[in-house]
């Protein structure tokens, strides 16, 4: 099978990419708009970019009505937020937070998620996550317009919270206490405590 992406339908395009660039680790962001009112919402296209300094990105696509997500326009008001990582024990919780609520709604209040107070940014944490990366904004970068366009938003990393129950012997974490999970395709996720070891040439 060979695909053209340049004919493809955005939509189709959408789901050819989320089914085959796999696993994808689950950046579940808090943000704050400016009278206050917290926001909580899953992105699947978010990854590590750099330690010198130290930085990361998320992806929030438009909506199919071509309009920015809450995170992004928070973002854009208070140019600061949190990366909050899911284990398995709160997948179910970060799935709801992928409801359409209406903005000035907070995914914190409504699904009972309990927050905890950042220690360089004003929103706040999830209080169970295990890995949680308080992020200053670097750069929003806009890609394409309309339904599913992106805004690529990379955040500087100024602190991270760790949970001690995380951390092996070696006092790093441990992968298997992390529990991480990633999306698949369609409405599947795998963890990460299938693993196997390759050692990488000098």
């Amino acid at each position: 099978m060979r695909l053209d992406f340049s004919t493809l339908a955005p939509r189709d395009a959408y789901q050819w990419m989320i089914s085959t660039i796999l696993p994808r680790p689950i950046a579940w962001v808090s943000t704050i708009a400016p009278d206050g009112t917290t926001n909580l919402a899953p992105f699947s296209f978010f990854q590590g970019v750099c330690a010198n300094p130290p930085t990361l990105m998320f992806v929030p696509v438009n909506n199919r009505q071509g309009l920015k997500k809450d995170t992004v326009r928070n973002i854009e008001a208070v140019p600061e937020f949190v990366v909050n990582l899911v284990p398995r024990r709160l997948a179910d919780q970060m799935n709801s937070c992928a409801a359409l609520l209406p903005y000035g709604e907070s995914e914190f209040e409504t699904f009972g998620i309990k927050p905890a107070p950042s220690d360089r940014v004003r929103p706040p944490r999830v209080a169970d996550a295990p890995v949680a990366f308080e992020c200053r904004l670097h750069q929003i970068v806009n890609i394409g317009e309309g339904p599913l366009a992106a805004h690529v938003i990379f955040g500087r990393i100024l602190a991270a919270h760790v949970r001690d129950d995380v951390l092996g012997a070696d006092g790093k974490p441990d992968v298997r206490k992390l529990d991480l999970i990633g999306r698949l395709g369609g409405e599947e996720y795998t963890t990460t405590r299938d693993i196997f070891t390759i050692e990488r040439p000098d």
